[in-house]
């Protein structure tokens, strides 16, 4: 027990940090009169989606940081500021920062490499198609569900203070908010650090429904260590395409595949102690469920199209084999 409470803190602490952060450049930035000022730069998505500014200053603020993006979310939140519903469609938007990150970072140096030309572009396009439909949503619920309103922020916004005055508000102000979130991280954390030592998330078998969409036995391997390690998996099916062993269809189907069921996992893991420590327990959970679920659908709606190709396979590797010889 004593080492997994060690295990939960060494493992929170950099996120609390993080979590911490963003509550105090939240509130530094109201405290300095500089929210309209960040404000323009996502003004365009914000307002098609019926969004309050304050949402387009965490929009950039995501750019650098998920986590301290939606620890300003949170804290404008609780101000009432914001209300749930717009807090929630808020912390999906900021996601999307990261898909543009991870192309730079993730898909053209590692995947598309390992992967080559043909399924690895196809791989790295489900991924945008992914933040492509997350900000279509965000936008049509927003057009939807909330009021079309005008930037009116010069009332909310305190007289410009100086900068150790504004630190110091801020720091105030944050106490409370960050010891409550805090708490309930380290709660989650320490939960999910349980069930995976009880070998939770290792009893959800995906064998069966691997063999029911015909994956070639040889794949369960790189599909297998997909959902404990994506990198793991992309490298041990790189080579398969590479030497034919797997066509471009299959591989793609082990990797939507791979995908459906990494994603609940990691969510359970990492985004539900994260987003219940900051919004609280239903709206965190509704925030996970939401992005989880657009993730999840996308890859599925994918692999249906795979399936639905067994005749196109040939071509498909033809004109793979061609992409891949230029």
């Amino acid at each position: 027990m004593i080492d997994l409470i060690l295990r939960t803190v060494d493992f929170a602490i950099p996120v609390l940090v993080t979590i911490f952060l963003g509550l105090f450049f939240a509130g530094f930035i109201v405290e300095m009169g500089a929210i309209r000022r960040l404000s323009y730069i996502a003004r365009p998505l914000v307002t098609a989606a019926h969004l309050p500014a304050i949402s387009a200053s965490s929009f950039v603020v995501s750019l650098g940081s998920a986590v301290a993006a939606n620890a300003m979310i949170a804290r404008f939140r609780k101000e009432e500021s914001l209300s749930d519903r717009e807090a929630l469609l808020c912390a999906v938007m900021n996601s999307i920062p990261v898909y543009l990150r991870e192309i730079f970072t993730y898909q053209i140096p590692i995947v598309i490499p390992a992967l080559g030309t043909l399924v690895g572009g196809l791989y790295a396009m489900v991924f945008m198609v992914t933040a492509l439909v997350k900000v279509s949503l965000v936008v049509i619920l927003g057009r939807a569900y909330l009021e079309r309103r005008e930037v009116e922020l010069d009332v909310a916004l305190p007289v410009r203070a100086s900068m150790r005055s504004a630190a110091l508000r801020s720091l105030h102000s944050q106490s409370r908010i960050f010891a409550r979130i805090s708490i309930l991280y380290l709660a989650m954390t320490f939960l999910v650090f349980l069930l995976t030592d009880r070998g939770f998330f290792e009893a959800l078998s995906i064998l069966p429904v691997a063999r029911a969409f015909g994956i070639p036995a040889e794949s369960l391997v790189p599909l297998t260590s997909y959902v404990a390690s994506p990198i793991l998996g992309i490298s041990l099916l790189g080579p398969m395409i590479h030497s034919g062993t797997l066509n471009a269809v299959q591989a793609m189907t082990v990797l939507m595949l791979g995908s459906m069921f990494m994603l609940p996992i990691f969510a359970m893991r990492s985004m539900v102690p994260n987003y219940t420590a900051l919004f609280g327990m239903r709206l965190g959970l509704s925030v996970v469920t939401f992005s989880t679920g657009i993730s999840i659908l996308v890859r599925l709606a994918a692999l249906l199209v795979l399936l639905r190709m067994g005749s196109g396979v040939g071509l498909l590797a033809q004109v793979g084999a061609y992409i891949n010889h230029l």
